[in-house]
Formats: structure tokens, C-alpha cells, sequence
């Protein structure tokens, strides 16, 4: 089947997550083509079937519908509403995705302005991290009209394989907040247990394998436990983006009155990792704060800078 005939996108961020789902779209039969702010950013997907833009409004003039993968509500919001953003360019298609995670209300009232411009909005943000990105194995919760999503399926279904809509716009939004809310808090158990089982002399490489047998098993420790006990701190999700999402998690607890002891304690804990530079490493550099914390010794692999 030809790229014509399947459907054509409009790809807007092209980082760690975004590339690779563009080129999976690309992959899956779809004409893409894609912008992004850094210019080396659309010269990287030469090789991958993506046609580069020069703007947004060139990404979106011809598509069927665009997709945005972005690090923040400031850079969604000038999207659509900046010099040429949607509101001014407007996709052929009608149809706008936002994938990024951002804050539900202002999903909300820039969903709101899209109908006025004749533009129905998704906030379909995405959990699985880079491999899943890399392997188009992300789930994909959205929120807006059921109508919507159900043009925009075919399209997800390029990048993820666990799909759902779950409710009205910024309904996708609150639900990946609730998912970074529990990814944070068992982030934060790992590394407490971690800490008690070493300064116990537990041998902690051993420690993991039992508890992933049982009902203490998790991504998380699945996934990072290995590399918080190596000390492996390469960036997969980064601290500062954790910190983003759970900035993003207490604003929605504020303004609907939800009180969030723990969430609060592991944002804490996020801060004292920015604090101490550490907010391009992975989430995993989280146990860092416990190494701290517990007068451990500093790590062979920590930079100069840290000590």
C-alpha cells in the first residue's frame, strides 16, 4: 500500500521519543513529514522515509493529521496558538494529536479554541519510554471526542500497542499523570528498599531477583533496578522529565483540592537530584539521593562535579 493512499502526517518534535515514532509511522505506510525546532533534528530522519518541513505550518498544510511530541505545555501551546501555529495553519485534515504530556486544563482550553478554527484535538500522551517508542509498543491513553479517536487509530496503531480513549479532553492527560504519580512512588520504594537491604549487607543483585518473584515485581524494578545497583545512570527517562510530570501531577492535585503526602516526598527527592546535577541522567540516578542521604561514598562514575 502507498504512503498517498494510507494517510498523510504532519509530525511536529523530533527528540528521544518523537523520532522514533515518526519513523515507525513512516515505517507502517504512512507519508510523513516532520519539523522541529533544531534544524540537525530533521536532517537525522533523512534515511528514515521522513520528508523534512520547513515550519509548521508546512508539516500541516497537506496532512491528514498532526501529531506533536513535545517536552512541555509552553511548546504545545506555541504550537497552536504562536506565529504560524494551527489556529493560523490549520491541518487539511481537521485533526490534531498531541502526544506530549502537559498539563489536562491547558489540553483543555487549547482543544477548545482548535474547534473554533474547525480542528478537533486528542491529548493522547503515551507511556513506555524510549523502547517503546523505538519498538512501537507504546500505550497510547487519549481523551477528546470518541469520533476523533477513532480517525486517529489508524495512526496510533503506527506507534503503539496498547490503545485506549479514556474519557473527554485532558481525560489522556490525567491519566498519564496518575501513571507518573505511581511510577514516581514505586521508583522511590525501590530505592528505599534498596537502601535498608545495603546497609544490611544484603547482597542487593540477589535481593532483586527474588523480589521480582513475587508480589513486590515491577517495570520499574524490572527495568532500573539492575542499573541503580551498577550505578548506571545513562538517560533513558530523565530526571528533569519526572520532575516535568510530577510538577504537572501536584497542579492537578491543587486544583482539585487531592491531597498527595507520597507524591509530594518523591518530589522532594526529585529536587535534591536537580539540586545536585543530575537531572540529564537517567530516573534510576533517583537512588543517588539515598547514597547521600546514608553518608555512602561517592561512586566511581560520578562526575567531578557532584563530589
Amino acid at each position: 500500500m502507498s504512503v498517498q493512499t494510507k494517510g498523510s502526517v504532519g509530525f511536529l518534535g523530533l527528540g528521544v521519543m518523537g523520532r522514533e515514532m515518526a519513523r515507525n509511522l513512516a515505517a507502517a505506510g504512512f507519508g510523513v513529514k516532520a519539523y522541529d525546532v533544531v534544524p540537525a533534528a530533521i536532517d537525522a530522519m533523512a534515511e528514515t522515509g521522513v520528508t523534512p518541513a520547513a515550519s509548521i505550518a508546512d508539516a500541516a498544510a497537506d496532512a491528514d493529521i498532526v501529531i506533536s511530541m513535545l517536552p512541555d505545555t509552553p511548546q504545545v501551546e506555541e504550537v497552536v496558538r504562536g506565529d504560524g501555529g494551527l489556529l493560523s495553519s490549520p491541518p487539511r485534515g481537521g485533526l490534531y494529536v498531541d502526544m506530549s504530556t502537559i498539563a489536562p486544563e491547558a489540553t483543555r482550553k487549547l482543544a477548545a479554541d482548535l474547534l473554533q478554527a474547525g480542528v478537533q484535538m486528542l491529548d493522547a500522551p503515551v507511556s513506555g519510554g524510549p523502547v517503546g517508542a523505538r519498538d512501537a509498543t507504546l500505550t497510547i491513553m487519549a481523551g477528546g471526542e470518541a469520533a476523533a479517536f477513532e480517525r486517529a487509530r489508524p495512526f496510533l496503531q503506527g506507534m503503539g500497542s496498547t490503545i485506549n480513549h479514556v474519557g473527554a479532553s485532558g481525560a489522556g492527560q490525567t491519566v498519564k499523570l496518575c501513571n507518573q504519580l505511581i511510577c514516581g512512588i514505586n521508583l522511590q520504594a525501590i530505592c528505599e528498599a534498596f537502601a535498608l537491604g545495603r546497609a544490611c549487607d544484603i547482597d542487593l543483585v540477589q535481593m532483586r531477583e527474588v523480589l521480582m518473584g513475587g508480589s513486590a515485581n515491577s517495570w520499574m524494578l524490572e527495568n532500573l533496578g539492575a542499573a541503580m545497583i551498577e550505578g548506571d545512570i545513562s538517560a533513558g527517562f530523565r530526571i528533569d522529565l519526572m520532575m516535568k510530570d510530577l510538577r504537572l501531577v501536584l497542579g492537578a492535585a491543587q486544583q482539585n483540592l487531592v491531597p498527595l503526602p507520597a507524591t509530594s516526598l518523591v518530589t522532594s527527592q526529585y529536587i535534591d537530584a536537580q539540586a545536585h546535577g543530575e537531572g540529564a541522567n537517567g530516573n534510576q540516578a533517583l537512588f543517588r539521593v539515598y547514597d547521600r542521604m546514608s553518608g555512602r561514598p561517592t561512586r566511581p562514575d560520578t562526575p567531578a562535579s557532584l563530589t
